[in-house]
């Protein structure tokens, strides 16, 4: 725990918020009053034993819950970068998941500026696999033209044609993604509908309970068949809009003919 830091973080964040906002009085009498809430006042707003929020704040609380801090970054109304820098200067981790449920379903519209400046195919996703934009090298990479509403669905089930050796390059690699994506998202009705569909035919249906550990793409190689090229490889960059927890940037890095002799793949480091 960043004593410190997460003193200046939380007392920082609780002088912004007006009391009347939430029907409360302005603490009156002697002494200096701190501007916002008083640490009284919030353990009033959520609900917890009083001192709850002063032992935080002091930087006496060891491991605190994260639904305490879950209800504390709702009240101050943190975004999702805020919300885990809270929780790695309060608990030295990650938050289990997103701040809101909502948070995976948009990204800032920068991003359709820097998608359509790269010149491999790149595209960006919700967090239910959506496709939020893409650029014209996405699209070109499909048969007509035009890029999947759901990469997701088209991975496991629509694309199956255009994905070579679907059954062991790609399903038993995407699997895990689309079972991981459901234990953080459980009422996800997109992911679930997907799911549904997977479990419904048999091929996919045992691939699917077989299960698997690679949940991460960054870096893979894998067959594909280009609508243009033809037959190739693509090697995918990924990366995540900071503030769309679940949501993902993915550049394509299309190479025709046969798979290169790569033993490892070479990491990229500073000297």
């Amino acid at each position: 725990m960043d004593k410190r830091a997460l003193k200046h973080l939380l007392k920082t964040s609780r002088a912004q918020i007006a009391p009347e906002t939430h029907g409360l009085p302005r603490p009156t009498g002697p002494g200096r009053r701190a501007p916002g809430l008083s640490q009284h006042q919030i353990d009033q707003l959520l609900n917890r034993s009083l001192g709850t929020y002063r032992h935080l704040e002091a930087g006496h609380a060891d491991s605190p819950p994260f639904d305490l801090l879950r209800d504390i970054a709702r009240l101050f109304g943190y975004n999702e970068q805020q919300w885990t820098t809270l929780c790695r200067l309060a608990r030295g981790e990650n938050p289990p998941g997103p701040l809101y449920d909502t948070s995976g379903d948009a990204v800032p519209s920068a991003w359709e500026d820097a998608v359509g400046g790269v010149t491999h195919p790149a595209y960006v996703t919700d967090a239910s696999w959506n496709l939020l934009t893409c650029n014209p090298q996405f699209h070109a990479l499909f048969e007509g033209g035009e890029a999947p509403a759901n990469t997701m669905r088209w991975m496991l089930i629509d694309g199956r044609e255009q994905l070579t050796d679907w059954e062991a390059a790609w399903a038993p690699l995407v699997m895990p993604q689309l079972q991981n994506a459901l234990a953080t998202r459980p009422d996800d009705k997109v992911l679930s509908r997907i799911r549904d569909d997977v479990l419904a035919d048999p091929v996919s249906k045992a691939l699917y309970e077989a299960g698997g550990t690679s949940i991460h793409p960054d870096g893979d190689e894998r067959p594909i068949r280009h609508a243009v090229e033809g037959p190739g490889w693509v090697t995918m960059c990924v990366a995540q809009p900071l503030t769309a927890p679940g949501s993902r940037f993915m550049i394509l890095v299309f190479r025709p003919g046969p798979r290169r002799t790569v033993t490892r793949p070479r990491m990229l480091q500073a000297r």
